[in-house]
């Protein structure tokens, strides 16, 4: 493989699993967020904020983890015939099947560009009684849909390696 393309894998490796690790702790955020929402709610003062603050962090928990969660291959799939397939033979598939992913991720991803667009321009916000601005919600999502589409590149990248015989 050309060393442009092992630099490339590692590096966008290594920006997953960075932000996956973060993504990680979001989940104490939200946590958090809950656990104020129940302390307001028995003091009879509830927080507008807090359900629609706890939605967005999981949403960015999600899709700032979903990278991570492609390279490091812990994602559901059915293995009722491709546990059987020899390491070559799995690359072949995911070589063959990336495609489909990435497909999907760029139609996602202009589509998740266009909405953030809109909501820079329009300053959308949610139409709740607190009100938030939707733009940095978009932007996490965008941001998402692109390094997912870069990570679906280097594990192709990887599998044609795995075809050649060679380890990145």
């Amino acid at each position: 493989m050309p060393r442009f393309l092992v630099r490339y894998v590692h590096f966008i490796e290594a920006v997953t699993r960075r932000l996956g690790r973060f993504a990680m702790y979001l989940l104490y955020v939200m946590m958090a967020i809950m656990v104020w929402s129940m302390i307001t709610k028995f003091a009879h003062i509830p927080a507008l904020w807090t359900l629609e603050m706890a939605q967005f962090t999981l949403v960015a928990y999600y899709m700032l983890g979903a990278p991570w969660t492609m390279q490091s291959e812990v994602n559901v799939r059915m293995d009722l015939i491709y546990a059987r397939f020899t390491h070559k033979g799995r690359a072949l598939t995911d070589a063959l099947t990336v495609f489909f992913l990435m497909t999907y991720l760029a139609i996602m991803l202009y589509g998740a560009f266009d909405s953030t667009v809109y909501s820079f321009e329009v300053g959308e916000r949610n139409p709740t009684a607190w009100r938030p601005v939707l733009w940095p919600l978009k932007t996490i999502i965008t941001f998402s849909f692109a390094l997912m589409l870069l990570q679906a590149t280097a594990l192709l990248i990887r599998d044609i390696a795995t075809l050649r015989g060679e380890k990145i």
